[in-house]
């Protein structure tokens, strides 16, 4: 019939008491009060309405004062199917999310075949339902995409559209950002940019000695060829084009604060990535390529920088990018490994560690993986606490912090550039109010694949 999660804390520090019914949050209200027939107010500061008390409930989980928070939502995940699966599947890749607090994922389109045409996009939403987690599919530009069967899909936004090659090798053309930009105004979608002029990378650098593989290698040399001012230029441009188009344009993983303030300054949203928050070009001397991404780490001082603008709230959103690598293909050279590295699992136990030091407010911690980004891209269902809403949830103990180790997490890669960081990790993660993940002391266990496209008539108060 339900569950019943008793004495609460919210991330304000009200303590509460929540009902769930079904797949939804039926009533939030004051610690106790449950027990009875009043129903208080609700995270959002609406009253709750749901009947019958905790007598009729068939589950409950006493929280004993533990931090509840709405399930995390990262935009930003490369799970690698199809064409990759030797990398990361949609089954280890949302057991990864929910092990990490993660209820909702985004999936981008350089896969292969990249989610460029309708078809495309049909194949990977089939393989995503191997997912314990709920999704959104993206889709790609390139040369020789669809728009026309790709745009009649529910996708969830367009985009990561490429302004300069990465994985994938999407990288696009001013004029055919343009036209992709208008068009996915025109069918009322959201697009994310991967923002970096390549016009603006150092050459001089590109292909120089950088010494050995993998951790051995002189990593820092990634850093200077795809240069800062390339970041800023290219979120410029693109959110100049948008504004052209009456399009809403949301930067993807801004590394600087030059490039955070670009998109700020033209009403665009942004999002930042764990490792260019906890991360910067001090730590390639330890990481070697498993230290290579694009956007690459910045300097110490850039990263203070980007810090700050998270903190103070100008960062809209933190998502991971996601992006995982064997660890056989990052022992490569500099030149010649790929870039990307997984953070999905580790995520919100870094932010809530960085909350548990004081650095960050448990309310932006929740505003920045949850509510944002179901603000930003409009899904009114996710994101909150309150009655009414998908009962996507993650229960913490904020006092129980362990050393992240690459071999505990669940990434098919096996390893993390976060390797002997602290994290805050979840004891309970629900999704749509079904055990997605529970850890009892060393004890795990994950609920099955259940996660749906929030994108889909399942969903029909989305946009």
């Amino acid at each position: 019939m339900g569950t019943l999660i008793r004495d609460a804390t919210l991330a304000d520090g009200r303590r509460c008491d929540v009902r769930i019914e079904g797949e939804r949050i039926a009533a939030v209200a004051d610690a106790g009060s449950l027990d009875g027939d009043d129903d208080g107010p609700s995270e959002g500061g609406a009253d709750a309405t749901a009947g019958g008390g905790a007598g009729d409930e068939n589950t409950v989980i006493d929280a004993d004062g533990r931090l509840l928070l709405p399930g995390a939502i990262d935009v930003h995940v490369h799970f690698r199917q199809p064409g990759y699966s030797h990398k990361e599947t949609w089954t280890t890749g949302s057991r990864a999310a929910a092990a990490g607090g993660v209820t909702t994922v985004v999936d981008q389109p350089n896969t292969d075949p990249p989610t460029t045409t309708g078809a495309a996009f049909d194949e990977k939403a089939r393989l995503a339902r191997e997912s314990l987690v709920d999704f959104g599919v993206n889709g790609g530009v390139t040369s020789d995409w669809d728009p026309d069967s790709l745009l009649s899909r529910p996708l969830f936004a367009l985009g990561e559209v490429f302004l300069a090659d990465s994985t994938g090798d999407m990288g696009i053309e001013a004029d055919l950002y343009a036209d992709a930009v208008e068009r996915a105004a025109a069918a009322d979608v959201p697009v994310t940019v991967h923002a970096e002029d390549a016009s603006l990378f150092d050459s001089s650098v590109e292909g120089s000695d950088a010494g050995g593989t993998g951790r051995a290698a002189d990593a820092d040399r990634w850093s200077a060829f795809r240069t800062a001012e390339a970041e800023a230029a290219a979120v410029e441009r693109a959110v100049e084009v948008a504004a052209g188009a009456d399009a809403q344009v949301h930067i993807a993983h801004t590394s600087t604060p030059e490039g955070i303030d670009a998109a700020a300054d033209a009403g665009a949203t942004c999002e930042v990535t764990p490792h260019h928050l906890f991360l910067s070009r001090e730590d390639l001397r330890d990481l070697g390529t498993y230290g290579r991404m694009n956007p690459p780490l910045r300097s110490e001082e850039r990263r203070r920088g980007v810090f700050d603008r998270v903190a103070d709230g100008t960062v809209d959103v933190i998502a991971t990018d996601h992006a995982p690598h064997t660890t056989e293909e990052k022992e490569r050279g500099l030149w010649d490994a790929p870039s990307g590295v997984p953070g999905v699992e580790t995520m919100l136990p870094l932010l809530l560690e960085a909350a548990r030091r004081g650095r960050l407010s448990y309310e932006r911690v929740r505003d920045l993986t949850a509510r944002n980004p179901a603000a930003v891209f409009g899904l009114p269902r996710k994101g909150r606490i309150e009655a009414g809403r998908d009962a996507d949830l993650v229960l913490v103990d904020r006092d129980s912090h362990r050393t992240i180790r690459g071999e505990d997490l669940h990434s098919k890669c096996g390893w993390t550039p976060f390797e002997g960081f602290s994290g805050v990790f979840p004891d309970l993660t629900l999704v749509r109010g079904r055990v997605a993940y529970e850890r009892d002391g060393d004890a795990e266990q994950f609920g099955a694949p259940l996660g749906e496209n929030v994108r889909t008539s399942s969903h029909p108060d989305s946009t």
